[in-house]
């Protein structure tokens, strides 16, 4: 009974999980409009200038917001996908280093796209797995 009470006063650990994550969404949305007037070219630059602010001493998850901002444009102009707000969460808990649980269809590959290229802008190499064939190609 006190777990109950307790969990309907301060929510689950998932929901307090999810509370820290959700300012962020707002940062990444506001930067969409400026993303969206870039050239390709200077989209592409983005990741030079990521990489010098790493090298300087800034940390990947200030550099958060700006990266899955651009990866969300660059996800827009070449596939015609742009993701959603569930899906900037759950890469960023990926990026955190938990597990997403996401339903078939939820986009799983696409929320992928986000931790990886933020991971890799440190030099360090990313690994992604998958069983399925189809996703592998993608």
């Amino acid at each position: 009974m006190f777990k109950s009470l307790a969990r309907k006063i301060f929510g689950s650990k998932n929901d307090r999980e999810l509370k820290k994550i959700d300012p962020l969404i707002p940062l990444i949305n506001a930067l969409e409009k400026d993303l969206q007037a870039l050239s390709d070219a200077e989209l592409q630059n983005k990741t030079p200038q990521f990489k010098e602010r790493i090298s300087r001493g800034e940390t990947l998850d200030s550099l958060l917001p700006e990266a899955f901002a651009v990866v969300r444009e660059a996800s827009r102009r070449v596939l015609g996908m742009r993701h959603f707000d569930v899906q900037l969460i759950g890469g960023t808990v990926l990026h955190q280093g938990k597990i997403s649980e996401m339903k078939t269809g939820e986009g799983k590959t696409l929320v992928a796209t986000l931790p990886v290229y933020l991971n890799a802008l440190g030099g360090h190499g990313v690994h992604v797995v998958t069983v399925n064939d189809y996703l592998a190609k993608r």
